[in-house]
């Protein structure tokens, strides 16, 4: 857009209704954030009214605009902007701002409110995630061949409009992100920076005196200023970012918290706290705002419907469009059904990698040749390394890098930037039918915690895969050798964490990681080499799609159970092949995945552990702690409730008590 701004009365009158519908929302509740949506309210309506393509009626629509508030503690701005413009949140909803069950909850859930892009609050998040967006509408417009393919008709042709606060820029996993879409080139982001200079401690010099501009321009962003309480600068702005194609753009906006409260504004007292009866008064008396609380004029309503109608115009030309060109390429209608909407293909499983019985492969190998079979198969599971591509085997073979010069490449370098590369693949599971995934090592899964976490909040499709998962790793030492993340990850509502116990079992635990849709994954794999099991001896491994199943069983029941995951299973394997030996009744149990194992229903879980049998033995190199549910009070748990030591794998795992004769020393013990 370009031209006059053409600013009028109706404009600032937009701004006040903004404004107050916010801090009724806020003061309504008795909690919540009045301070940022005061002060960003016409930067706000600025982009609603000039910029927005959107449909209300249809916010999912793939050619929309998306609208970020990475500051989630001003969602009560968000929440106004979805009601004027005429999303389906009423004004009842604003009335019930954080309480129970309301569709206005105190920071914006994905998946919860229509029109919320990503679930914020977390500082940072937000302007990350758009920035993986942007990369996944980079690489799904290249696969479809737009980019700069000179088409009439562009159906992802879109902007990422992003609203960020101090905190924001403050976080490090904002610089991480930002510092990569600065390599990555994305023209089309757009955030805009609410330097307001104050954080709930109070002025941000406090604590931050950096140089903002000087950063962000030295990450390779086109940087500008704007003043945001006067809209033709700000729009001035967004038009020159705009024509910058070659690279993202931040507009430090000066605004003041609270603006037009008397007493608060420019305070950190209006930042986290209603203004109060009497501060609302004097606000209203301040701005001339003379109607009741949560009363909008119509003709306000009428300026947003107008901008509404605009993009249901816009929807109803584009799906006209998308049909002709979609009918012109067969291949494309098939690419685009994959990509945008996320089908999967019904042989994804065919010509699955396989090993041979008895040698011995390290799971990080396996799962390195799962990745590229499936990536024969399908062009969805889109993602990359923390710098590890070598290390977790994690490499798309011949599939080229993703770079601004080769958009289409299908291996995504994030660099030792582990925070932010959750962050950037759960925005590329946010934009449309993407199935991502990202490779380091196991113990950074601590860095990773936050976004692995709102991962599992948003129900994306996510999968983390953290290789040399165990003491196994060796020579590296205890700052590498994960003990208690594996605790850590089971400790995650909705995730799905998978630690194969040989080759064929992390095959498998990559296509149960693809074809889940309702949350992410985290899928375990060893540096070192264990043993392939010989699947025409014992269970195959598709047992593992249940979480847990009978790998090795003796005739009628069991005297004592072995259970084991990942490398440690065949020391299980290896202890009961001498008690079946010995005449004793034994059973071992694979259990790769509590989470899966524990949605199998009772029946099914009885079976794989009977109740009357007590004598079970688990086996896993890291903290015990949870175990008790599956071997009982009258169990052993071989475990490691210490951090491990600086030696080859092998020699760490005997000395610190995992081998076959630990296990048969346990198993002996209770059996007599």
């Amino acid at each position: 857009m370009s031209g006059e701004l053409n600013w009028n009365e109706m404009d600032n009158h937009a701004v006040n209704a903004i404004r107050f519908l916010a801090v009724d929302t806020v003061e309504k509740a008795n909690s919540g954030h009045p301070g940022m949506p005061m002060g960003f309210a016409l930067p706000a309506h600025v982009i609603f009214s000039r910029y927005l393509k959107f449909n209300p009626d249809n916010p999912f629509w793939p050619a929309r605009d998306r609208f970020i508030l990475s500051c989630g503690h001003g969602s009560a701005l968000l929440y106004s902007m979805l009601h004027l413009s005429g999303y389906d949140l009423p004004m009842e909803e604003l009335k019930r701002f954080r309480q129970w069950k309301s569709k206005t909850p105190g920071h914006p859930e994905f998946g919860l409110t229509p029109g919320v892009e990503t679930t914020t609050g977390p500082l940072g998040q937000g302007i990350s995630n758009s920035i993986g967006m942007a990369m996944a509408q980079r690489y799904i417009r290249e696969q479809l061949g737009l980019v700069d393919s000179g088409e009439e008709f562009d159906p992802l042709d879109h902007y990422f409009y992003v609203f960020a606060s101090d905190g924001d820029l403050m976080e490090g996993v904002s610089g991480e992100a930002s510092s990569i879409a600065g390599r990555q080139r994305l023209g089309r982001v757009m955030v805009l920076y609410d330097d307001n200079q104050i954080s709930i401690d109070g002025s941000t010099d406090l604590s931050w005196v950096e140089d903002v501009e000087v950063r962000y321009t030295a990450y390779g962003w086109h940087v500008d200023r704007a003043d945001g309480l006067d809209g033709g600068s700000l729009y001035d702005a967004i038009n020159r970012a705009k024509a910058v194609t070659d690279r993202p753009s931040l507009i430090r906006v000066k605004t003041t918290i609270g603006y037009g409260a008397p007493s608060k504004q420019g305070t950190s007292g209006v930042h986290g706290s209603p203004l109060g009866e009497e501060e609302m008064a004097a606000t209203r008396k301040q701005l001339g705002w003379e109607y009741e609380p949560f009363t909008v004029p119509e003709e306000v309503y009428s300026l947003y419907s107008a901008a509404a109608d605009r993009g249901r115009e816009a929807h109803e030309e584009w799906l006209k469009k998308l049909e002709k060109w979609l009918a012109a390429d067969p291949e494309r209608s098939s690419l685009w059904e994959e990509l945008v909407h996320g089908h999967l293909p019904k042989d994804l499983e065919e010509n699955a990698p396989t090993f041979e019985a008895g040698e011995k492969v390290a799971t990080r190998k396996a799962a390195g040749a799962a990745l590229n079979a499936i990536a024969t198969k399908t062009r969805t599971f889109f993602g990359g390394n923390a710098d590890l591509a070598a290390s977790t085997s994690m490499t798309i073979k011949n599939g080229g890098n993703f770079l601004p010069e080769t958009p289409g490449g299908r291996n995504v370098h994030f660099g030792i930037r582990e925070h932010a590369m959750g962050s950037l693949a759960n925005g590329m599971a946010l934009y449309a039918g993407l199935r991502p995934y990202t490779g380091t090592f196991f113990t950074f899964s601590d860095y990773m915690r936050p976004t692995i976490r709102l991962a599992a909040i948003m129900g994306l499709p996510v999968t983390f895969v953290f290789s040399h998962d165990s003491i196994g790793v060796g020579e590296d030492g205890p700052t590498h050798q994960p003990v208690e993340q594996l605790a850590a990850l089971r400790c995650i509502p909705k995730l799905e964490t998978f630690r194969p116990g040989d080759a064929a079992e992390t095959v498998q635990a990559f296509y149960a990681a693809l074809r889940r849709s309702e949350g992410p994954t985290s899928l375990l794999t060893t540096r070192q080499g264990i043993p392939v099991i010989d699947r025409s001896k014992y269970a195959p491994a598709e047992g593992l799609h249940k979480g847990g199943y009978v790998l090795a069983d003796c005739e009628g029941t069991p005297e004592i159970i072995l259970i084991g995951t990942g490398s440690e299973l065949h020391l299980a394997l290896g202890a009961y092949e001498t008690l079946i030996g010995e005449g004793v009744k034994a059973r071992v149990v694979s259990l790769p995945s509590w989470e899966r194992f524990e949605k199998q229903d009772e029946a099914y879980r009885n079976e794989i552990l009977p109740p009357a049998v007590k004598k079970r033995v688990s086996v896993e190199a890291g903290v015990g702690f949870g175990w008790e549910r599956y071997v009982g009070d009258n169990g052993v748990i071989i475990s490691l409730d210490r951090y491990g030591e600086s030696a080859p794998g092998g020699e760490a795992m005997k000395k610190l008590g995992f081998s076959v004769e630990s296990v048969l020393d346990a198993a002996r013990k209770l059996l007599k």
